[in-house]
């Protein structure tokens, strides 16, 4: 993992996630959104123990490509440059 996304400041407060119970089927959409939150924020390793998957799982790729294009579409630079370093 590219130390750009990991946090180092023990002293801060822990980010706390939004997200739906496991069994929603919003669920894995959530976790891309809350994953690519957490890398902006320094804390992909408290997103992915929030979430249960991985920064770049195969398996939040598609929510990912739609988070991609939802970025071009706002032309919101930093989320798009996050949602491709994720796939």
């Amino acid at each position: 993992m590219s130390r750009a996304f990991v946090k180092e400041d023990p002293d801060e407060v822990p980010v706390r996630y939004e997200l739906p119970p496991r069994n929603d089927p919003g669920y894995t959409h959530a976790a891309a959104w809350v994953l690519l939150e957490g890398a902006n924020r320094g804390d992909s390793l408290g997103a992915e123990q929030a979430t249960g998957y991985r920064w770049g799982d195969p398996a939040l790729k598609a929510p990912v490509e739609q988070i991609l294009e939802y970025a071009r579409k706002r032309r919101d630079d930093r989320l798009e440059q996050l949602a491709e370093r994720f796939l």
